[in-house]
């Protein structure tokens, strides 16, 4: 069950933070709508590796596309084009 909280309770910061680990956020809302979250600093770490890996294939899959719709170029082409000699 999700661990939500009004940000005034963070009057009482620790105890709030003591709510807080691996895999339980503290949810806190202004004026009972969504404001910001608090998360264990490891399962940030992991999000951000799961992001910038997610992002990292995305590019991955565009260079595969353009391969095989535009082809690539010898070595020879690439130095010509690049003006390396």
């Amino acid at each position: 069950m999700p661990n939500i909280k009004p940000i005034s309770e963070l009057r009482n910061y620790t105890a709030v933070v003591n709510k807080v680990s691996y895999g339980n956020r503290v949810y806190l809302t202004r004026n009972g709508h969504g404001s910001c979250a608090i998360i264990d600093m490891k399962e940030l770490d992991e999000s951000d590796k799961q992001k910038a890996l997610n992002q990292l294939l995305l590019r991955l899959q565009e260079a595969e596309k353009s391969v095989m719709t535009e082809g690539t170029l010898s070595a020879d082409e690439l130095e010509e084009e690049l003006g390396v000699l």
